[in-house]
């Protein structure tokens, strides 16, 4: 009951931010759990710390959590306000940041341990491509070598232009894609290249 609860006003906040800001919160809904799950598969306890980009309702989070991955481990950069303030509250040992992605570089928010999966629900699609640029380099920062950016895309393909894949040498590839959301999302990993790429 509790959970059928949530889930609907998670959908209210959801939908007033986005008829508020339709580019920044680019859905309509709050991610379904298939799509959490699709996007937290690959990551446990052992991937280490995890970065998550705008984390929104905290789908993708509470997925995490059910993985394994401490709250402990978790740093959320969210930039709306109402969104961040929500998280504090529900997932108060977790770090949670507002800030832009984009200044992620600058900020340089992790020295110690590197970051083993950054997970993002970021809107890639409806942005500038120098400002995606900006945002991967950022991550790239605090990356570990052998670590994974996961993203999720409503589009037909990756949401990373080829340009900026080559330019900071990754690789995609796609982990699957689920119908049970609203629309139907693909989930796509990022990986630094190898020398043999």
């Amino acid at each position: 009951m509790m959970t059928s609860i949530t889930n609907r006003s998670d959908f209210g906040r959801f939908f007033r931010s986005w008829l508020a800001n339709p580019l920044q919160v680019a859905a309509v809904a709050p991610s379904g759990k298939a799509l959490a799950n699709l996007m937290t598969r690959e990551i446990s306890p052992q991937t280490g710390p995890v970065l998550e980009l705008g984390p929104g309702t905290g789908a993708f989070t509470r997925a995490l959590i059910e993985r394994g991955v401490r709250e402990e481990d978790l740093t959320l950069i969210e930039y709306g306000e109402v969104f961040a303030g929500m998280l504090q509250d529900r997932f108060s040992d977790a770090r949670v940041i507002r800030m832009d992605a984009a200044d992620l570089a600058r900020r340089r928010l992790f020295t110690g341990q590197p970051v083993g999966a950054v997970v993002s629900g970021l809107p890639l699609l409806s942005m500038p491509t120098r400002k995606v640029m900006y945002i991967l380099s950022g991550v790239l920062d605090c990356l570990r070598a052998d670590g994974a950016i996961y993203q999720f895309t409503y589009g037909p393909r990756c949401p990373i232009p080829d340009l900026i894949l080559d330019r900071l040498r990754l690789r995609s590839t796609r982990v699957g894609g689920t119908m049970r959301n609203m629309p139907p999302a693909a989930v796509y990993r990022l990986t630094r290249r190898t020398i043999v790429d």
